[in-house]
């Protein structure tokens, strides 16, 4: 009986995100209902820490029609400028791992809800396609990722605009997840959460991909105060 070998062809050294689609686990937990949350969680942190730094205070979740689920920000908009690197900053967001702000002591971010650096990269490695676009103050940009965190063409400047922010808009892969259906219930949970968590962040749902929009609205100025007395109504 042939017996298996371990030796120095064994070791497989996997390029960019390959990691995160051979072993999805290691950095969302699973592949479950709990991993496809997960995705959305890692986008919302990220916008939740602009918040934390004073850079907008209104979050919006959006589950759409074909399956995919776009989250709104009115921070400061994700740079878009060339990377030291040689490619668009943006690009380095959405496809290196370990890359973000808040690792830099220049300024990026003062107060950061996670600091593994790995949330948008692992987000769209997991995707069938992901659709980021910023707003600068001046100008719209936009850049197009598929196929596991592929990009799709260069970054792209799709008009103008005097407001600042990031939306990103992305669909879960079927061939990672067991299902693909996101829970409008759960993410009204625990957007709720995070308004009493951070007082005066207003978190807005919105579903439609039902006959009618179903939105959910969580606004707390009092804070964890007001979580108290929400969890007195319930007892």
């Amino acid at each position: 009986m042939a017996q298996n070998q371990y030796n120095e062809e064994s070791i497989v050294v996997l390029e960019g995100l390959d990691a995160v689609r051979k072993r999805p686990g290691m950095y969302i937990g699973s592949t479950d209902s709990k991993g496809l949350h997960h995705l959305v969680w890692e986008i919302v942190d990220n916008a939740i820490d602009e918040a934390l730094n004073g850079y907008g205070h209104e979050i919006s979740i959006t589950l759409k029609n074909d399956g995919s689920v776009e989250v709104e920000d009115h921070g400061r908009g994700m740079p878009v400028g060339m990377h030291k690197t040689g490619i668009s900053t943006l690009a380095v967001i959405f496809t290196v791992l370990h890359a973000g702000g808040k690792f830099s002591s220049q300024g990026g971010y003062h107060n950061a809800g996670g600091l593994h650096g790995v949330g948008a990269s692992v987000v769209n490695a997991l995707c069938e396609w992901c659709i980021v676009t910023v707003h600068d103050g001046s100008s719209i940009w936009q850049m197009r990722f598929e196929d596991g965190g592929k990009v799709i063409g260069p970054l792209e400047k799709i008009g103008t605009s005097k407001k600042t922010g990031s939306t990103v808009r992305f669909k879960p892969d079927p061939k990672i997840f067991k299902q693909t259906h996101f829970s409008f219930s759960k993410i009204a949970e625990r957007a709720q959460e995070d308004a009493f968590l951070l007082k005066g962040l207003k978190m807005v749902v919105k579903d439609e991909r039902g006959s009618e929009l179903r939105e959910h609205v969580y606004q707390y100025e009092d804070g964890l105060k007001a979580f108290v007395e929400e969890v007195d109504k319930d007892m």
